[in-house]
């Protein structure tokens, strides 16, 4: 009976060391690298284009206006 109290004993003792556990959780630097982006050149084109095919456009305007009085 004293052998059964004694394991009882020392195994409610160490329960909460077995089941005790630690949370370890690292992290890698991040390296952060510049990102190109190309939308910018096709924007500048699109802007060029539109300035060049301006004079083109208010010519048009300029033709179409006097035929509809």
């Amino acid at each position: 009976m004293k052998h059964g109290l004694a394991i009882i004993a020392a195994a409610l003792l160490l329960t909460p060391y077995g089941c005790g556990s630690t949370h370890r959780v690292e992290v890698a630097p991040v390296e952060v690298k510049p990102i190109h982006i190309t939308i910018d050149v096709n924007v500048k084109v699109d802007r060029e284009l539109d300035d060049f095919f301006s004079d083109i456009d208010k010519q048009k305007e300029q033709t179409e206006t006097p035929n509809a009085q």
